[in-house]
């Protein structure tokens, strides 16, 4: 890892309400991909829009893969320790508290949050799961549990790749560990369905104001 967290490619938008928002693109994608999201979800909320740091082919990811649905577990723990770091480097930079963020990640990046919610749940308050999978096929240790953290998964019921089994093995990994999980689930595939975007604004205000 670099000696210096904030190295990492990254987009940071100032803001005033809660929570602020960790945006966490999904495979090809880039620190820009998410940002029109913020007008829809919490257009006053501070925003952090980091880049993955994994090369697919020239596709930018937050880890590694063996092939499709098959997850570098190693690397996802190493990189989880990564984003962790970036993230505390991050809050001391543009006067963030500690473990306030809210991530909104699809797909790869939805992975990405799971993983760090798993790893280092001090990192985040919550997260809003898009076109999410299970990042790790084993549980995770529970030296740290999820008690007070806010999860919404959202994902399409014909999704080829987090299919509704996946969605329902992640949820129980997240409530096993005492999260207050929801799911929004929708008809369509691996996407972001615009439609639940008023759902997911509602969720995310209700978590800045401790409701």
């Amino acid at each position: 890892m670099s000696e210096d967290p904030l190295r990492r490619p990254h987009i940071w938008q100032p803001g005033t309400s809660a929570p602020p928002l960790l945006l966490l693109h999904g495979t090809g994608g880039d620190e820009r991909d998410l940002l029109v999201l913020r007008q829809h979800l919490a257009p006053d909320a501070p925003v952090l829009s980091p880049r993955g740091t994994v090369s697919e082919q020239g596709m930018a990811r937050f880890f590694r893969r063996l092939r499709e649905g098959v997850f570098d577990e190693d690397d996802i723990r190493l990189r989880a320790d990564e984003l962790a770091a970036f993230l505390t480097a991050a809050e001391a930079k543009y006067d963030v508290p500690a473990g306030s963020w809210m991530a909104v990640g699809f797909s790869n990046g939805a992975n990405m949050a799971s993983a760090l919610l798993l790893r280092h749940p001090e990192s985040l308050a919550g997260a809003v799961l898009l076109a999410a999978m299970v990042p790790f096929a084993e549980d995770e240790p529970r030296d740290h549990g999820l008690a007070a953290k806010r999860v919404l998964i959202v994902n399409g019921d014909s999704d080829p790749m987090a299919t509704p089994a996946q969605t329902s093995r992640l949820a129980e990994q997240l409530r096993r560990r005492d999260a207050d999980v929801q799911l929004l689930p929708f008809s369509g595939g691996h996407t972001i369905d615009p439609g639940q975007l008023p759902a997911i604004k509602k969720f995310i205000q209700a978590a800045g104001e401790g409701k």
